[in-house]
C-alpha cells in the first residue's frame, strides 16, 4: 500500500479498532468464562463441534506468518494482523480449555489432536493483499453467523460456559469484519473496477479454512451440518448483507464476474506430506463451494 494517504487513512481505522477493543471487548479465557457452570452431560455432538472450530483456530501460527507478511506494507493493516491473532488464539484457548475441563476430551486427546494437525500447513488462498482483505470480510462474517448459532445450541443444552465461549468469540468475529468493511471501503474510493474484479474472483473461489485441514473433516460435517452454512443461508446472512455494508450492487458484480471466468484458480490453500494427506479424507466443506462460486448468478 504505497498511496500514503490510504495508509494513513487504514492506521486511522486500526487505532479506532484497537482503541474500542482496549475498552469494551478484552475478555480472559481463563477468568471470564463461568467455569462452574459446564454441562458435562452436554451431547458429544457439542463437543465435537467445539473441538472442530478448535481445529480451524489452531492454525493460527500460518494464519499470522503468512496474513502479516502479505499487508506489511500497511502498517495498520499488519498491526491489525498481529492484534487479529491474540484475539484468535484466546478462542483456541478457551474451546480447548472447555473440552478438558469438560471432560469430553483428556489432556492426552486434545495433545495427540495438535500434534495431527501439524502434518498439514495452512497457505494463503489468494495471492495479493487486497484479495485477502475481501476474503476476510466473507470468512470473518460466515464465522460469525456460525458462532451464533452454536451459542444458541449451546444454551439450549444449558451449557453456559460454552454458551460464553461463543459469545466472546461471536464478539470479536463480528469486530474483525466491520474492519475489514472499513477498509474495503477505503479501496472500493480507490480503485472500484479493480475491486470489484477481486471481488468476484474471492467470491468465486471462497473456501472455509478448514476444509482440507481438518482431520476427518468429511465426517465432522456430516454431524455438524446444522453448524455449517448451506447456499442459500450463506446468501442471505453473509453474502449479500455484506454487499450491502459495502455499497455494492448486485449487478455491479456480475458484471465483473464476467471478467474473471477464465482466470486460473488459486493454489490450494494447504501443503503437506503425501502420507499425511492419507490420514485426512477429503472434506466435504461447510460452505460448499457452488455457495460463493454461484453467487453472482443467484444475485441476478
Amino acid at each position: 500500500m504505497s498511496d500514503t494517504k490510504l495508509a494513513r487513512q487504514v492506521y486511522k481505522l486500526y487505532a479506532e479498532f484497537f482503541d474500542k477493543a482496549e475498552q469494551e471487548r478484552r475478555w480472559n479465557p481463563y477468568r471470564d468464562i463461568p467455569w462452574d457452570r459446564i454441562n458435562r452431560d452436554a451431547t458429544e455432538e457439542l463437543a465435537l463441534c467445539a473441538e472442530t472450530f478448535c481445529a480451524v483456530e489452531s492454525y493460527l501460527p500460518d494464519y499470522v506468518a503468512q496474513g502479516i507478511n502479505i499487508v506489511r506494507e500497511s502498517f495498520g493493516q499488519a498491526w491489525f494482523s498481529a492484534n487479529w491473532g491474540y484475539e484468535e488464539s484466546k478462542h483456541s484457548i478457551a474451546l480447548m480449555e472447555y473440552l478438558m475441563r469438560s471432560g469430553k476430551r483428556s489432556e492426552e486427546q486434545m495433545f495427540d489432536f495438535q500434534d495431527q494437525l501439524k502434518a498439514l500447513k495452512w497457505e494463503l488462498p489468494f495471492t495479493t493483499a487486497q484479495q485477502m482483505t475481501l476474503y476476510g470480510v466473507f470468512q470473518e462474517m460466515a464465522t460469525f453467523f456460525i458462532y451464533c448459532r452454536q451459542e444458541a445450541r449451546a444454551q439450549e443444552e444449558g451449557d453456559e460456559a460454552l454458551r460464553m465461549i461463543y459469545r466472546l468469540a461471536a464478539r470479536d468475529e463480528i469486530a474483525h469484519t466491520r474492519f475489514y468493511q472499513s477498509v474495503c471501503k477505503l479501496l472500493l474510493e480507490e480503485d472500484r473496477p479493480g475491486v470489484l474484479a477481486d471481488m468476484a474472483y474471492v467470491t468465486k473461489y471462497f473456501k472455509m479454512p478448514g476444509v482440507g485441514l481438518v482431520p476427518n473433516y468429511e465426517g465432522r460435517v456430516m454431524v455438524m451440518r446444522e453448524a455449517g452454512i448451506d447456499r442459500d443461508t450463506f446468501l442471505q446472512k453473509v453474502y449479500f448483507p455484506v454487499l450491502k455494508h459495502l455499497g455494492v450492487s448486485r449487478a455491479e458484480l456480475v458484471e465483473a464476474s464476467k471478467a474473471v471466468r477464465g482466470m486460473e484458480p488459486p493454489p490450494a490453500h494447504y501443503v503437506g506430506r503425501e502420507a499425511d494427506h492419507a490420514s485426512v479424507p477429503a472434506p466435504a466443506p461447510s460452505t460448499p463451494p457452488s455457495a460463493m462460486a454461484h453467487a453472482a448468478d443467484a444475485a441476478e
